[in-house]
């Protein structure tokens, strides 16, 4: 655990649409209706079957931030797949503003969010392009709690990371999980960094694989580069973590279908 994180210098992160290094797509899915998905794929087909990642997106929906950070995911070499948890209510593209998207998020349920995450998840790891044994996830802010549910309730689920994510309630919940963790967290959003003390001792008790970092004068969506509370030193080595974890967990070569390596 570091706290709070050491920062590295900053760098560039966005990836644009038309990277030829990359090969993006919009898709549309099938589960208790059309499930919109916007999936990234390494250009470069010839390697075999690659881990996955599901980006899951804040509480305005799949918006082309969102996209830009599913691209990123196929940039580290992963494919990326994000889920619209709006599919429900006809899709993000819908909405004409953040402020008419976050309404239509705030009565979405934690059942349907879960049940939408899991069918683009296996449906993802069904596919031949992608290791089925090899399985992450990563969330922001109302993501990162999605990703908390997401990972206190799916086994085949490897490497789960929480960008300052509400944890479950009860937190003991989380007992149940078997992914590796890491946890990313800005040191003045209280909202998400205050319940730490007991997702620290629920992992700690349940001998989890965890690893928690929290950024110092940073503010809760510090990520968002198209937020005014972007931090771009704090994203971009909050990034640099992320896909770290992400090649020690998923390209692990002793990884079991219990979570990461031991």
């Amino acid at each position: 655990m570091v706290w709070p994180s050491r920062r590295q210098p900053a760098w560039p992160t966005r990836e644009a649409a038309d990277d030829r290094s990359v090969y993006s797509e919009s898709l549309t899915l099938f589960n208790s209706g059309p499930l919109f998905v916007y999936q990234s794929r390494p250009a470069d087909f010839s390697i075999g079957p690659r881990p996955a990642v599901l980006v899951v997106h804040e509480n305005q929906g799949l918006t082309e931030h969102i996209k830009d950070v599913t691209r990123r995911v196929a940039k580290a070499g992963y494919i990326g797949i994000a889920v619209d948890l709006l599919s429900r209510q006809g899709g993000t593209a819908q909405f004409t503003d953040p402020q008419a998207a976050m309404t239509a998020y705030n009565p979405t349920s934690p059942e349907e969010r879960l049940d939408d995450m899991r069918a683009t998840l296996f449906t993802l790891r069904d596919q031949t392009y992608v290791r089925g044994d090899r399985l992450g996830a990563a969330g922001f802010c109302a993501g990162g709690g999605n990703v908390y549910a997401l990972a206190a309730s799916t086994p085949e689920l490897h490497a789960a990371v929480v960008f300052y994510g509400t944890p479950p309630n009860p937190v003991d919940r989380l007992s149940t999980m078997t992914a590796s963790f890491l946890g990313i967290f800005p040191e003045l959003g209280r909202g998400t960094t205050s319940p730490l003390p007991s997702v620290l001792s629920t992992l700690i008790a349940g001998n989890k694989r965890w690893e928690l970092h929290v950024y110092a004068n940073a503010n809760h969506a510090f990520h968002n580069d198209t937020s005014p509370r972007y931090d771009q030193a704090a994203a971009c080595d909050a990034w640099a973590k992320t896909t770290a974890f992400f090649d020690r967990v998923l390209n692990a070569a002793n990884l079991t279908m219990a979570g990461g390596p031991r």
